[in-house]
């Protein structure tokens, strides 16, 4: 009976420190779970809920579903983490692991992308976002050999929004525009008096007279409520905004194969979803802005547009050239660029 005694306690004890133990293993396998997550910080200069940040949430939750768990992404939008003129610069150096900018913010950067950035006479954002991805892929920019391109897409051809309706070169003539950089010389083409600030700054110019319209995309109709200090549209494309979203290569190299993998699937596929987003956002903006603001849509004559055309198709030759004179392959991606919009306007119109 003694030794019974003294059984039953040293048993106890047994159990006690059994059990023990196996918490101790399923914390540490949870705790070893835990580390071995990986984490990503993706940066962009604009705020959440413009197109391109919608972009950074979709790509976030499909990698992370995908990945289950296993990767986890923490989005820096309006410029938290880097700015539009640091962005590349800042994800070479490790600041974020993923970056996403425009290329047209970065005049002289990327020469061949500035071709397709033109008025092309792309029909949607869908259109103008699959070209350039084909353009990206098969002329893959020189200033991004150091890098691992995540994702290309496009924006709408941009539109010109205005107090006072402009149906014509002489509507034109000296008229104060905002714009953005890549979009100066279309506009002195055009005769216009482009002035460059920052959208931000844009509602306030508007207001004092700083400048009479500006020219962008028109999701920005009802995104920032522009619509309210403008009243008209003008009905012709003119440049595209490019942003390429890419990951710091040491970053890329450490992945394990089947992140990468997951990866590369999510590149066209971002492209298709941003160019299909984009074009029903802008749908939306123009049907709210012209039922809650009378805002008329613009139409050019066809010799009026023909004018346009010649003039703005001759800069872009001209341009070819030179480029083409520099040592790159200009006409040739120019050809490119021409078949590759025919294909997906007629897929996407």
């Amino acid at each position: 009976m003694k030794r019974l005694f003294v059984l039953i306690p040293l048993l106890l004890a047994a159990v006690i420190l059994a059990a023990c133990g196996a918490n101790g293993s399923e914390k540490s396998a949870s705790n070893k779970s835990k580390g071995d997550v990986i984490k990503l910080t993706y940066a962009f200069f604009a705020p959440a809920g413009t197109f391109p940040a919608v972009q950074m949430e979709e790509w976030k939750k499909r990698l992370e579903e995908r990945t289950d768990g296993k990767v986890e992404v923490e989005l820096f939008p309006g410029g938290t983490l880097l700015e539009a003129n640091n962005m590349y610069d800042g994800v070479a150096n490790g600041t974020a692991d993923i970056g996403l900018s425009s290329t047209s913010y970065e005049p002289g950067r990327f020469p061949l992308l500035a071709i397709s950035d033109m008025p092309s006479g792309y029909a949607n954002a869908k259109s103008a976002s699959h070209v350039t991805a084909d353009l990206v892929e098969k002329y893959p920019p020189e200033a991004l050999k150091d890098f691992k391109i995540i994702t290309t897409f496009a924006t709408e051809p941009a539109y010109i929004q205005s107090k006072k309706p402009i149906s014509s070169i002489g509507d034109l003539k000296g008229k104060q525009l905002r714009i953005a950089g890549a979009l100066t010389p279309i506009m002195e083409e055009l005769g216009a008096a482009p002035v460059g600030m920052s959208q931000a700054e844009v509602p306030e110019a508007l207001q004092t007279g700083v400048v009479e319209g500006y020219v962008s995309s028109r999701e920005i109709l009802k995104d920032t409520k522009l619509a309210e200090m403008v009243g008209y549209t003008t009905d012709y494309p003119l440049a595209l905004n490019t942003f390429i979203a890419v990951m710091n290569k040491d970053k890329w190299d450490s992945l394990p194969e089947d992140v990468q993998q997951t990866i590369d699937e999510l590149n066209r596929e971002m492209t298709e979803f941003t160019g299909d987003y984009l074009d029903n956002h802008v749908q939306e903006s123009i049907t709210w802005s012209q039922e809650t603001h009378d805002l008329e849509i613009v139409k050019l004559s066809e010799s009026e547009k023909k004018s346009w055309d010649d003039r703005l198709s001759k800069m872009q030759e001209e341009y070819v050239n030179k480029v083409e004179k520099d040592g790159q392959p200009a006409k040739e991606y120019l050809e490119d660029m021409r078949s590759l919009i025919e294909k997906y306007n007629e897929q996407f119109n």
